[in-house]
């Protein structure tokens, strides 16, 4: 699969280091008054998506007996999210043999969860951010694709867990990026008020 004619890796820290260099590669972008730009997610600010990315793995991964530090993300959103990848991406090349027990997930791997569960996540919110900085994200449309159809079968279950809004209509021929944006409840024709 590739993403910008650059193929994604199939492993789960190859994918992690792909998906969190983008993200970075956007954060780097990012101007000081970039960070209050609203976001898609409704209530959300450009800075909300990076809190989120940064806050809720944290809290996650000590279902693995991980504990890592806090960090000072208003203070500096950019350097806090460079040591967060470090972080995660330290666990996922060295899982030791940790699993992560998380009673919504079951016992994994941690370097599978963290794959399936958080690597996801930053590739899927590296649009809201994109969005939120005014750009056209590009998440790749045969990722995309692929994502969406594992999606689709679990629907109820998504919308249940509160995590995901209702989804929003879109054409048929629609990219398989606008449908995914759509089916995960955001506009693909969202922009920042100017």
């Amino acid at each position: 699969m590739a993403q910008n004619g650059t193929p994604v890796p199939d492993d789960p820290s190859g994918r992690h280091a792909h998906d969190a260099a983008r993200f970075t590669a956007l954060i780097e972008s990012a101007r000081p008054e970039d960070w209050v730009r609203p976001s898609p997610v409704a209530g959300w600010t450009a800075l909300d998506v990076v809190k989120h990315l940064i806050e809720w793995p944290r809290g996650f991964l000590k279902g693995a007996g991980i504990e890592l530090g806090p960090l000072d993300i208003d203070a500096d959103p950019a350097a806090a999210w460079k040591r967060h990848v470090t972080d995660v991406q330290d666990i996922i090349d060295n899982p030791a043999g940790r699993v992560l027990r998380n009673p919504n997930t079951g016992d994994k791997p941690v370097d599978e969860a963290i794959d399936q569960f958080y690597t996801v996540d930053i590739w899927m919110h590296s649009w809201d951010f994109a969005k939120a900085l005014g750009r056209e994200p590009e998440l790749g449309q045969e990722r995309c694709r692929t994502a969406l159809a594992d999606l689709q079968p679990i629907e109820q279950a998504l919308r249940d867990s509160g995590h995901y809004g209702p989804a929003v209509p879109v054409a048929d021929d629609a990219s398989p990026q606008d449908k995914l944006a759509a089916f995960i409840g955001r506009d693909p024709a969202w922009k920042p008020e100017s």
